[in-house]
């Protein structure tokens, strides 16, 4: 019993006082105040991480077969992504982001004023719990608006099937989205934060993250430290499942975690796609 109360209260102490993230904190609001505070920090955080993430799959499928040992990861060995599609996905986020998402930046720019930066940092625990909580909302959001996009004909044709476009996706297909489709998804991950009232830090660092593990669902690689296989008991979906949509698109509609696909039925694992070839 003591042995479990010093663990509490390691994890406690360690995880839950404030001031193991106040330097980062105070590095941030005092020398980059003008950049944080500014409302468009947000949207040029989560496009640069984007592309950074984007990167080294991308190397992965130019590379191809030169690289034996990164190809045996490959969840559709027989499919690799083609100058023309990787050009046609660039295209179609370069253009999203230049004439939708890049007025609404000046837009936020123009009519939000400056965000207020606490004095206090979040807690560790704080902010990890605060992250999860913002991944598990909007999991639910976009797990109803796809299954919505996928059994209404009209919303699927008019907004969601470009996403559909190649059945073994790849990391730059991760925003070949339609305009409404990336304006819903941007809404609910700026919602999000403020809804459970989210620390700017936790905020950001949410951001982030979503927009790896969104790169890594559709990567088109199970390397062994995909988050999916970091997460136990098949708690997270990952690359392995998300390709098992892209190919049988009435499963797995859940971008990240595997509990609502369950609960409705529409959960399949990769195995499932080699059974019915």
């Amino acid at each position: 019993m003591a042995f479990a109360d010093n663990i509490v209260d390691i994890w406690t102490n360690y995880f839950g006082q404030n001031s193991l993230l106040q330097p980062l904190w105070d590095n941030l609001r005092l020398d980059y105040r003008d950049y944080v505070r500014s409302p468009l920090f947000p949207i040029v955080l989560t496009v640069s991480s984007y592309f950074v993430f984007c990167l080294p799959f991308l190397v992965c499928d130019i590379v191809g077969d030169r690289w034996p040992w990164v190809q045996r990861f490959k969840l559709q060995p027989s499919q690799r992504p083609t100058a023309s599609q990787l050009l046609h996905c660039a295209g179609v986020t370069l253009y999203n982001h230049v004439f939708l998402l890049l007025p609404a930046s000046v837009a936020q720019w123009l009519w939000r004023p400056p965000a207020d930066l606490p004095d206090q940092a979040p807690a560790l625990l704080e902010l990890i719990v605060g992250v999860i909580g913002n991944l598990l909302l909007f999991d639910f959001q976009y797990f109803i608006w796809h299954l919505l996009h996928h059994r209404i004909r009209w919303l699927y044709v008019t907004i969601h099937a470009i996403h559909h476009r190649y059945s073994s996706p790849f990391a730059l297909a991760t925003q070949c989205l339609s305009g409404w489709e990336l304006i819903t998804v941007g809404f609910w991950t700026t919602l999000n934060p403020v809804i459970l009232k989210s620390h700017l830090l936790t905020t950001w660092s949410f951001m982030v993250l979503h927009v790896y593990v969104s790169v890594e669902d559709h990567c088109g690689y199970d390397f062994p430290w995909s988050t999916s296989r970091l997460i136990p008991f098949g708690i997270y979906g990952g690359p392995s499942k998300h390709d098992v949509h892209h190919q049988k698109p009435s499963t797995n509609f859940a971008p990240h975690f595997s509990h609502w696909d369950k609960i409705f039925g529409t959960h399949a694992d990769f195995s499932f796609c080699n059974a019915v070839r």
